[in-house]
């Protein structure tokens, strides 16, 4: 392969920044470029070695560096490689990235780093993707079920379940070549306890994928409302900062507002929409209906009311509009005096109701368990349990639960013994897929063209 080489730091202005180098002629290059300050034959430098000196070019210096040495196998890509690391300028990262070319680097694509730690077989597929997770991760909760996924225990999981399954095909090769060793009744028992086994275990994949959709993409949220019910001062009191403005007239707010929050360690992707109510301004109109689509979509659904007034036309309206349970109602201005409660009319026919005072910051946090006990997000243990968060995981699992049904129903129709060994064999492909060992070309460049540059 190619020697590559990309700057691995945010783009901007930093103290630091990484210039990342991967390949067979890593040191070679190194070696045109950097005056360490104690120089050393690099035969004699062990790897994780850290050395102080400059990167010059024609014997100009252009940056006081620190070089790290990671010498093959015993490295990100499992390539001899090196991280510079320069002042975190735009101009000296530029001048040393072309420095490293010129002197027969390749820049890198995206992700190439860590495909090439997959292709050279230092992580499986389904870890190379937790990367990108724990670089996007918008919490804590995020962040560790990516490093778990990193760390092996889904891949562990999938290996487990193929072995089984191995065991299983084998036993019906063997009973197809030698059938006086097996009986066929002992060797169906067997298979189908196998098959039940790992649906099982699939099957419980496939549901925590609820859970870890949470973790991965947050709830979306939409605050909902008639104008002037208190909708953008609950998105500020929640963000904590003045985000959306705030005033006495009507239909201040026109289009959406979005913003994340952080909210028992789930990202809550909360959606201010236009205030909802009849008019003749088309821009307002519009408006009005992008936040009708927004609620029908969304995972769940604020319904602010002003609790010091009488409901009116328009609120019913919403009311009647909403799945109650998916939706939390909110009777704002408490400190106010109220005209309705839990028990007014329509009201009543919802089960999750707060009161709150959005002007005044008082009853955010009865918001916050509301949302906790209606998503059960304290039931979420990302410590213990192996979570989906991966679309694609979840497809090649579900995919694999059917050809164990079709397995399991070949063996119920007492079809020949090689109809389930091809069932069972299209598990494992399946399985595979998330792991690498059968994913095509194309998903593999798919998967990587979602990395940043230098990861």
């Amino acid at each position: 392969m190619s020697t590559i080489v990309s700057i691995s730091t945010a783009p901007g202005i930093g103290g630091i920044g990484i210039i990342r180098m991967s390949g067979e002629n890593t040191f070679k290059i190194l070696n045109k470029i950097f005056r360490a300050k104690k120089p050393e034959d690099i035969s004699k430098i062990p790897g994780y070695t850290i050395k102080y000196g400059y990167i010059v070019e024609e014997e100009n210096i252009i940056d006081e560096v620190l070089v790290s040495y990671f010498k093959k196998p015993k490295s990100y890509t499992t390539e001899d490689m090196c991280e510079i690391n320069s002042h975190g300028g735009n101009v000296v990262m530029r001048k040393i990235l072309e420095i490293c070319i010129k002197n027969g680097a390749e820049l890198a694509e995206p992700g190439e780093f860590t495909k090439r730690a997959f292709l050279n077989g230092r992580i499986d597929l389904s870890q190379a993707e937790s990367v990108i997770d724990i670089i996007n991760a918008k919490t804590d909760r995020e962040a560790k079920e990516g490093i778990k996924q990193l760390e092996g225990y889904l891949a562990e999981q999938i290996k487990k379940i193929k072995e089984g399954l191995l065991e299983v095909i084998t036993n019906i090769e063997v009973s197809i070549d030698y059938p006086e060793y097996d009986t066929p009744e002992v060797l169906e028992e067997d298979l189908k306890n196998k098959i039940n086994e790992a649906t099982k275990q699939l099957e419980t994949l496939e549901k925590s994928f609820d859970n870890g959709k949470i973790i991965k993409e947050g709830i979306k949220t939409a605050i909902i409302g008639k104008p002037n019910s208190g909708k953008s001062s609950l998105l500020n009191a929640i963000l904590k900062e003045e985000r959306a403005i705030v005033t006495e007239y009507e239909g201040t707010t026109r289009d959406t507002i979005e913003e994340f929050v952080n909210i028992n360690g789930i990202p809550l992707k909360l959606i201010d929409t236009a205030g909802i109510r009849k008019t003749d301004n088309e821009v307002e109109k519009i408006g009005i209906e992008k936040s009708k689509k927004i609620a029908k979509d969304a995972d769940l659904i604020i319904v602010i009311i002003d609790g010091s007034k009488d409901l009116t036309d328009i609120d019913n309206e919403i009311l009647d509009n909403v799945n109650s349970n998916k939706t939390i109602i909110i009777l704002n201005k408490m400190d106010l005096e109220q005209k309705i409660n839990e028990n007014t009319d329509k009201i009543k026919n919802f089960k999750n109701v707060i009161k709150i005072s959005a002007l005044k910051k008082e009853g955010i946090e009865n918001l916050y368990e509301k949302i906790t006990e209606l998503f059960n997000l304290n039931k979420i243990n990302v410590d213990n349990d192996i979570i989906i968060t991966n679309e694609r995981h979840k497809n090649q699992i579900q995919k694999a639960i059917k050809n164990l049904n079709d397995a399991k129903n070949s063996l119920n129709s007492n079809m020949p013994i090689d109809i389930v060994a091809i069932s069972l064999k299209d598990v494992l492909t399946n399985l595979g897929e998330i792991t690498g060992e059968e994913a095509s070309e194309e998903i593999i460049n798919e998967i990587f063209s979602r990395f940043c540059l230098g990861k």
